[in-house]
């Protein structure tokens, strides 16, 4: 079968090679990147917000800082007994909600990662500035406080990620290849948020889906769908205010390309629980997250997921 395949490659590959040596580079090449890489956006670089999310409970508008960290083990190696390696994915990430007017935000994320992984040759370490992501929400419904017994308010969003940060394509082969600081591609988003409260009781739901696009390497990541809900509590005593929260957040991602042909065991889901608490006086709020993975299948067994957490500081606007 893998013979047809070169083959295929070669023929489809002579008609715009200028050479006989740019056929044969070109041809293996692709072949080579079409039987092994194995790259799944579940980590790393993509970290600009997904499941953990665009907002904050406590400020509906506010400008703050906010650092992640992923905790991933990969196989070192192609093979199912290929030993296991501990990977760190660290994030601060500016970010902010700014009221334009009244029903419509704008939502920034700049992100500067800083990841490490420990190999069977050494330890390796990247730094940089992330892709930046810009959004615009919109309030299409919402309820006065004292109109109904619960309080609604449903938004539309969509944006873009920009290239902003470095897409390293030598990077690749048998050890997770989204440890990386960027993807290198214009991606686009569309997102939903609702929230419902009863008096002080709420359920904070999101919904965003990313369509990505191939980058200058001919690397395509798979499209990724995000989704979360949460319940929350708001404990309010003058100007000082703790929101306790909890529940779920998934992601799923679409099969990778290379040159337009899909890479084998690069689709995946994962669904974590979510636990986190706010608190805030006047205008200032501190915020803690943490997840656990309920189940995942990632890159076909050979990442896990081990555990997400968050902290944030936030000045409301």
């Amino acid at each position: 079968m893998k013979k047809y395949i070169l083959l295929l490659l070669f023929v489809t590959q002579f008609s715009g090679a200028k050479t006989a040596e740019d056929t044969i580079q070109n041809s293996f090449k692709r072949y080579e990147r079409f039987l092994f890489e194995d790259d799944c956006d579940a980590c790393g670089c993509s970290a600009s917000g997904g499941g953990m999310g665009f907002n904050s409970i406590l400020n509906q508008n506010f400008v703050g800082i906010r650092y992640m960290n992923q905790s991933y083990s990969s196989r070192d190696g192609l093979f199912n007994n290929s030993p296991w390696i501990d990977e760190n994915f660290n994030t601060v990430q500016v970010w902010a909600r700014i009221p334009i007017t009244e029903k419509i935000q704008v939502s920034a994320l700049v992100p500067y990662h800083f990841h490490n992984r420990k190999l069977s040759t050494g330890k390796q370490n990247i730094d940089g500035l992330g892709d930046i992501t810009v959004l615009g929400f919109y309030t299409i419904y919402q309820t006065k406080k004292d109109s109904a017994v619960f309080t609604n308010q449903l938004q539309l969003g969509g944006g873009l990620k920009a290239p902003t940060g470095k897409y390293d394509a030598e990077n690749k082969g048998s050890v997770n290849p989204s440890f990386q600081v960027g993807t290198g591609s214009w991606d686009y988003i569309l997102a939903v948020e609702h929230t419902i409260k009863r008096k002080n009781l709420g359920l904070n739901s999101m919904l965003n889906y990313t369509f990505k696009t191939e980058n200058q390497d001919h690397y395509q990541f798979g499209n990724q769908l995000s989704y979360g809900t949460a319940v929350f509590y708001e404990f309010e005593k003058e100007s000082f205010k703790i929101v306790p929260q909890a529940g779920i957040a998934g992601e799923t991602y679409a099969t990778n390309k290379i040159y337009g042909e899909d890479i084998r065991d690069t689709k995946g889901d994962i669904l974590f629980g979510k636990v986190g608490i706010e608190a805030g006086k006047d205008r200032f709020s501190v915020g803690v997250n943490a997840m656990l993975p309920i189940s995942q299948n990632l890159t076909g067994g050979r990442v896990e997921a081990n555990y997400r957490w968050s902290v944030n500081l936030n000045y409301s606007l």
